[in-house]
């Protein structure tokens, strides 16, 4: 596991002003963190980002879920309504590059920190919004979770088995693609502002984000005008590509061409099926998938999961078992890419983390800093800042 400290850092010397909370914005700043940037999270004094408390489990007072979004940032608990606190946030903002922020649409914060009033003060600011809905439309005032957006966006009718109910994904998608296109947004905006010199208003929404994901769902549609609906595993253009059940549990095949199929029906010594005009073609599996599932279940049952992956691998067929958490951190592939690190928490000792998952040069950015303690740069910050005032003045 890696626990230097050192490696590429693209942004080194940008400063981001995270005013955000929950998990998309958090996962937008420390993945600018990762990347070198300067972050200073600002907190409520009174418990700070909610997700310290979105428990069990938790390592020392904070959930791990604030603790895997969080690394790399500084501290600073200030109450944004509070004159004190906003004439604090306005002299950070006179070194701060990019702020971040979710503030709820229409509210009193979203009103004091108003893009417009902010770049005519600082016109170099950039400045992400990330919002549950966007901008415009009748919805752009509601608030939203990540549940919330699945729903809302149309990933739960797509996800679980067909006729049953729906279901939500594993991970958060609705903030997390938030969380990446807005990270997208402000480097895009970043580049602008080195030709300008002027920043930028950057938004996006979670509902958006899940629109934007839909890809061939969405062609499909406007191609058919069929509702689509779940398929469990199942790819909606492709076939077979979805998980089969053997003898002692499930894998996953994943057939991309006509060759490959011929190559699956020879490694399960049924080469009759690439004859069968119901799946000759890419088209026909697609179209007889009931059938074809049918064929595949009953040969797939005679062996072991060990035993197809190994033997469909040999036949250059697409396959993987269905692997746990636990497995894939211990996994040696796992290792050999250097996507597991530790951060060095002041009073919680070592902390595992997942690595940012690109690389520079063959490098990948190395982990910095513990998630912080409440508050904990504080003083530190504030100080300064309250120095620079006293002399200002």
């Amino acid at each position: 596991m890696n626990t230097t400290h050192t490696g590429p850092a693209p942004l080194a010397g940008v400063r981001v002003l995270d005013l955000s909370k929950i998990l998309a914005g958090p996962y937008a700043t420390m993945s600018l963190a990762d990347l070198g940037a300067d972050v200073t999270k600002v907190e409520h004094p009174d418990g700070g980002d909610p997700t310290r408390s979105w428990g069990p489990p938790f390592v020392g007072p904070d959930a791990t879920y604030y603790l895997a979004i969080n690394r790399g940032k500084k501290s600073v608990t200030v109450d944004l309504k509070s004159e004190e606190g906003q004439d604090v946030i306005h002299r950070i903002l006179e070194e701060t590059d990019v702020v971040v922020e979710n503030f709820k649409p229409g509210s009193g914060l979203q009103r004091i920190f108003d893009y417009r009033t902010l770049s005519e003060r600082y016109p170099h600011l950039v400045v992400l919004h990330i919002s549950a809905f966007g901008e415009d439309g009748p919805l752009r005032d509601e608030p939203g979770y990540d549940m919330i957006a699945q729903a809302a966006g149309g990933l739960m009718s797509l996800t679980g088995e067909p006729g049953g109910a729906p279901m939500k994904a594993g991970f958060a998608m609705g903030d997390l693609g938030a969380a990446l296109f807005g990270l997208i947004g402000v480097l895009a905006a970043l580049v602008e502002r080195s030709r300008t010199g002027r920043g930028q208003y950057v938004t996006t929404s979670l509902f958006e984000c899940q629109l934007a994901l839909h890809v061939n769902w969405a062609t499909n549609y406007f191609a058919t005008g069929e509702r689509p609906g779940a398929l469990g595993s199942g790819h909606p253009n492709l076939a077979p590509y979805q998980a089969f059940p053997a003898s002692d549990g499930y894998f996953v095949v994943a057939v991309g061409n006509d060759t490959q199929w011929g190559s699956l029906c020879s490694a399960i010594a049924r080469e009759d099926l690439t004859t069968d005009a119901r799946f000759e073609r890419n088209r026909d599996r697609v179209a007889n998938r009931g059938d074809l599932e049918r064929e595949l279940s009953t040969a797939f049952a005679s062996g072991t999961v060990e035993h197809w992956c190994d033997t469909l691998a040999a036949h250059a067929v697409p396959v993987s078992p269905i692997r746990h958490l636990d497995e894939i951190y211990t996994d040696p592939h796992t290792a050999a890419l250097g996507m597991i690190g530790t951060v060095d928490h002041p009073t919680l000792g070592s902390l595992q983390q997942i690595a940012f998952p690109v690389s520079f040069a063959g490098e990948r950015p190395h982990l910095t800093s513990a998630p912080p303690v409440l508050g904990a740069d504080t003083d530190e910050i504030l100080g300064v800042h309250r120095s620079q005032s006293v002399v200002g003045g």
